[in-house]
């Protein structure tokens, strides 16, 4: 815990954000942090517990009352070897998680939680500002090799636990650059791909290999892996888009989400696209379908292009600002409460209960806006509210309403099963229907978040090294580490 009444002598206190009419004029992060004195006065905020369910809150099972104690006392180089022994990539998660953590704060049920998720990317910034972190690769190689299929943020841990496991790992990644959807899907504006970068580069210099532009099953055959490795993680996320089958859907102008947010990332990188690839919101009036983060990602990367209006309709109706009967302390409410995101506020017009019926388009195919009705929600079923149908101008359309399942075609090249949902189907040992090859991340549990990503890749890691050994795996799950934190 931090000081014994610290949470009754100071208040929350975040980090600010750069003003709107500044931060849209560029892709640059725009939090401003906390100076380290001030993390850790809030540091003093986390309580003593009887049960801090913090833990519970958090899909890694991060032991936060440790190092906000850390922290409170000025022991930095402690709290990041508290922090790294739970999480590979604390600068991703204390960027861009939800942070489920600060939901389940006891001190959250009658005062601001502590401010955990700060904490967690102040501590992990301050290192790599200090020099705490540093190469520190594996003393000894088992000689066994692990093929891990995508670099998002399952895979990254899965070859990350392994190596440090001396397993010898190679993560094939079919783009042309490292990193999954924190690459191409998550705007630079809420994670810089230099931190993404820097994480990357250690993991090079702790010895694992990576190859790009390797799409195994396509330009990799997937006899290659079967025949060069002794285990094969697939983590190659979730990656088909539901997608809106109306009349109209092939207008010019409207677009899959991650097909606009990929494009603008490369944009950002330095790539250059032709007139005829570009999707640019400059100037257009925007509508985003779909009320979750990645429909809010497409809204603040339409705001920095320019659009002449940005609004974002969902299908379900408005939430509650608050805690209801359905979503009690210490649950996540997620999308169940009302929240707003820093691209949100930067000026998007948002509205709930509304279904779109029809893209309309002129006679060159362009769109021209969306013919759209009202609905009335009972419980989980709606109907169309009877004269409630309005045309919504619009140039450009980004459907962001979610994935349905990995694409198909690597997991029908390895024989492996599939659940009833589509996804890779593999048990609590994470082994698909194929001895020696597992499967973690969206690829397996369906579209979530990154920090369940990375759990997931940890705790497929501890079972490959089972397999691997034939002995008791020496990864523990949860809140320990099979190697010293890399400081």
């Amino acid at each position: 815990m931090g000081k014994i009444t610290g949470f009754k002598e100071f208040e929350r206190k975040v980090p600010s954000y750069l003003p709107p009419e500044e931060r849209t004029k560029n892709y640059k992060e725009f939090v401003v942090q906390l100076p380290p004195e001030d993390v850790q006065t809030q540091g003093a905020r986390c309580m003593d517990c009887g049960i801090p369910f913090c833990h519970t809150g958090c899909p890694l099972g991060n032991i936060i009352p440790d190092f906000n104690d850390h922290v409170y006392n000025g022991k930095w180089e402690a709290a990041l070897k508290s922090l790294l022994s739970t999480n590979n990539f604390p600068e991703f998660t204390g960027r861009i998680c939800p942070a489920p953590c600060e939901s389940a704060c006891v001190l959250g049920i009658n005062k601001p939680p502590v401010t955990i998720k700060n904490i967690e990317v102040s501590i992990i910034d301050y290192a790599y500002a200090q020099g705490f972190i540093k190469p520190n690769p594996p003393p000894f190689r088992t000689g066994k090799k692990v093929a891990v299929v995508g670099s998002g943020p399952a895979g990254l841990a899965a070859a990350d636990q392994l190596n440090k496991a001396g397993h010898l790992v190679t993560v094939f990644e079919r783009s042309d650059r490292l990193g999954g959807l924190m690459r191409y899907g998550i705007p630079d504006f809420k994670l810089g791909k230099d931190v993404v970068q820097r994480r990357i580069d250690l993991m090079v210099a702790e010895g694992v290999t990576f190859r790009t532009k390797a799409e195994v099953g396509v330009n990799v055959p997937v006899s290659e892996l079967k025949e060069g490795f002794d285990a094969i993680v697939l983590a190659g996320g979730s990656t088909l888009a539901r997608d809106l089958p109306i009349p109209g859907r092939d207008a010019k102008g409207v677009y899959l989400a991650m097909d606009f947010l990929r494009q603008n990332n490369k944009r950002v990188a330095g790539d250059k696209f032709s007139p005829e690839e570009e999707i640019l919101s400059t100037g257009k009036n925007v509508v985003v379908i779909g009320g979750g983060d990645t429909g809010s990602d497409c809204v603040g990367t339409s705001i920095r292009h320019g659009a002449k209006t940005v609004t974002q309709i969902e299908l379900l109706p408005k939430p509650p600002a608050g805690r209801t009967v359905e979503t009690p302390w210490p649950t996540h409410p997620g999308p169940r409460m009302l929240s707003t995101s820093s691209s949100q506020a930067e000026g998007c017009e948002r509205d709930w209960s509304v279904l779109s019926k029809e893209f309309l388009k002129d006679a060159e195919g362009n769109l021209t806006g969306i013919r759209a009705v009202r609905l009335q929600w009972d419980g989980p079923k709606f109907t169309e509210i009877e004269g409630s149908e309005f045309i919504m101008p619009a140039e450009r359309v980004y459907l962001a309403m979610g994935f349905l399942h990995p694409e198909h075609n690597l997991p029908d090249q390895l024989g492996v099963a599939k659940d009833e949902r589509g996804n890779v189907k593999a048990g609590s040992d994470y082994q698909t229907s194929v001895p020696g090859i597992f499967s973690a991340g969206d690829m397996r549990r369906g579209q979530s978040l990154v920090v369940w990503a990375i759990s997931e890749g940890r705790e497929c890691a501890r079972f490959v090294d089972e397999y691997l050994t034939g002995q008791p795996t020496r990864l523990e799950s949860k809140n320990h580490t099979m190697a010293e934190a890399t400081v």
